[in-house]
């Protein structure tokens, strides 16, 4: 065993501030996530309640196995925006009749479930996390359809919703509709489009147009219950596939449908004991630093993470500003990249590089953690190859074909980000701590690259360069990028799968695993030419 030592000075000035930071944090997420749980407020919930229907988040608690946890994804999703913190959409990966499953559950409580450009984000992301893992996809269902005030921005790319959810019917994972109330134009080809559709009697209503719309394309009297009502959908038009007598009955009907998949999970599962680090995750909250300008040692989180604490770590003295090594979470074995002194120099991309190889060679899933700002310019540097290096971690990143996935947990910075598994190269899951930023470079560096600029352009054109004018500027900017960068701003933009509490990230990176193991876990040796 090579048991990771820990050197966390729990006393200490910079433990108490690094901790005091982090929770300042968190103060901050579980506000956001409390805005969240509140749907659309007081007066609609209560509406919603008087009507005898249960909440999201009450119908997800009704569906998943009892006591099992539920891993919501982009729970701050609009936050700060002009939408409802959340997007009226709850989703998130549950385990129901012993299956891991993608949930989403409209929110009704805000604009009727309607949906607007981050719901439509919020939904399509879930559709991919169904699609990569091969996940069951279950949708609870009671949505108006598209935002119609925002309709140019839903109309066109909104398709999406139903293309990727037959894509995902066609691949072989089942998609499952469980209806509760009102799910009209395009909510209403939501059950449409599904494997299995299960409409509570009396209360769902499935039509593509309602009584008013269709008095007034076609002079027709008619009433919800005719035109889209459960009772109706089950006897006359075949739609519903099972009619519920009220909402925990729907629920119920979808757990036995679950029950009946006869789905096997096809990656090789855990491995190894499930043993607890030998630390305590409590310490997690003063590993980072408040100010993430000062690196930390990326071993303490590593400790606190990995099975047992046993990290055997790969070329040691070779690169070290990237740690890199095998270790397993939960049970489930996999490698790991982590940024310990933020910069990567030309030997950190090219360690990274073989890692990579080799994790895909062993059919290992890899583990980015990230706090990284970039690789490393300079003449020396350049001189060095720094961009053929870095080009071959990037490399060996897009290619590889083993599940990724990313915690980020301080800064990420330039191609730093892409070379450690950012956003852009589709981690199968990607989470942020609190205090995470993420940017193409430090608020004080891009604004004062910009004066450079702007000062090089008044000297060629023969002009006074007007100091103050670009002190305010230089200002202005540094602070919309540093707004711009924080972990709320990125999130509510949907560019991670959601904010985390450190204490959490084990938890978390465990669900993250059982759920790429659902798909096969495979290599490749088929990567890009890489440039020597």
């Amino acid at each position: 065993m090579a048991v990771l030592v820990s050197r966390l000075d729990h006393g200490g000035d910079v433990y108490a501030a690094n901790r005091e930071a982090m929770e300042g944090h968190l103060a901050g997420l579980e506000a956001a996530l409390a805005e969240a749980r509140g749907g659309g407020g007081e007066q609609y919930v209560a509406r919603h309640r008087k009507r005898d229907k249960l909440l999201p988040r009450e119908r997800i608690e009704l569906l998943v196995d009892r006591d099992s946890p539920f891993l919501e994804l982009s729970p701050t999703a609009a936050g700060g925006t002009e939408f409802a913190t959340g997007a009226g959409l709850v989703t998130g990966i549950g385990v129901v009749s012993g299956i891991e499953s993608i949930i989403l559950a409209s929110d009704p409580t805000v604009r009727g479930g309607a949906v607007n450009p981050h719901t439509l984000a919020k939904m399509l992301r879930a559709y991919e996390i169904s699609l990569h893992n091969r996940l069951p996809l279950f949708f609870l269902v009671e949505s108006g359809g598209a935002d119609l005030k925002r309709q140019v921005e839903i109309f066109l790319p909104g398709g999406a919703m139903f293309r990727e959810l037959t894509r995902l019917s066609a691949a072989g994972i089942p998609t499952i509709s469980l209806v509760f109330g009102n799910s009209t134009a395009g909510g209403a080809y939501l059950p449409g489009m599904s494997d299995y559709v299960v409409m509570v009697k009396e209360r769902a209503k499935v039509f593509l147009g309602g009584p008013p719309l269709v008095k007034m394309a076609t002079g027709e009297e008619s009433t919800d219950e005719e035109l889209g009502g459960a009772e109706m959908h089950a006897r006359i038009s075949g739609l519903a596939d099972y009619m519920a007598t009220d909402e925990p009955d729907a629920l119920r009907i979808g757990r036995v449908i679950a029950s009946r998949l006869n789905w096997r999970k096809l990656g090789p599962g855990p491995n190894r004991p499930a043993t607890e680090p030998m630390f305590d995750i409590e310490d997690l909250l003063g590993v980072a630093s408040a100010d993430l300008k000062l690196p930390f040692d990326v071993r303490e989180i590593l400790a606190r993470i990995v099975d047992g604490s046993d990290f055997d770590e790969f070329k040691p003295l070779y690169g070290a500003n990237l740690v890199t090594g095998w270790a397993s979470v939960h049970g489930f074995s996999c490698g790991v990249l982590a940024n310990d002194r933020g910069v990567l120099f030309s030997q950190e991309a090219q360690k990274a590089t073989q890692f990579i190889q080799l994790a895909n060679r062993a059919d290992l899933p890899l583990l980015f953690i990230q706090n990284v700002t970039g690789y490393m310019v300079g003449k020396e540097y350049e001189q060095g190859g720094i961009i053929k290096h870095g080009a071959q971690m990037v490399n060996a990143v897009s290619n590889s074909t083993v599940p990724h996935i990313t915690l980020q947990v301080g800064g990420s910075y330039g191609a730093g980000n892409y070379g450690m598994a950012g956003r852009a190269f589709k981690p199968r899951f990607l989470f942020l701590w609190p205090n995470a930023k993420t940017a193409v470079m430090g608020p004080d560096q891009l604004a004062g690259t910009m004066s450079i600029i702007a000062r090089q352009a008044a000297e060629r054109q023969g002009i006074e360069f007007d100091e103050a004018a670009d002190d305010s500027r230089r200002q202005a900017l540094a602070d919309r990028i540093e707004a711009e960068s924080l972990a709320p701003f990125t999130s509510a933009r949907l560019l991670d799968d959601g904010i985390i509490d450190p204490r959490d990230s084990r938890t978390v990176l465990g669900m993250a695993l059982s759920a790429v193991h659902s798909n096969v876990v495979e290599g490749t040796s088929n990567f890009g030419v890489f440039r020597t």
